[in-house]
């Protein structure tokens, strides 16, 4: 592995961290109030917010779209 692969890896991970920066910016802004309490009704306790966070991220597959 040369310094130009990690030039390469580090590059990529950075696009990656600002596409998804901008994607929460957008859906926040599109659905942020509404959004926020129907996941405060589902998140009550920790087994609800485990199952919900689940079935996110199964449905949407990834979790680093769950995550943000």
């Amino acid at each position: 592995m040369t310094i130009f692969d990690v030039l390469i890896l580090i590059g990529g991970l950075c696009l990656f961290l600002f596409g998804m920066d901008i994607m929460g910016n957008a859906l926040e802004r599109r659905a942020g109030g509404k959004l926020r309490s129907i996941l405060g009704k589902l998140t009550k306790n920790k087994a609800a917010g485990f199952l919900t966070g689940l079935g996110v991220t199964s449905v949407i597959q990834s979790t680093s779209g769950t995550t943000l």
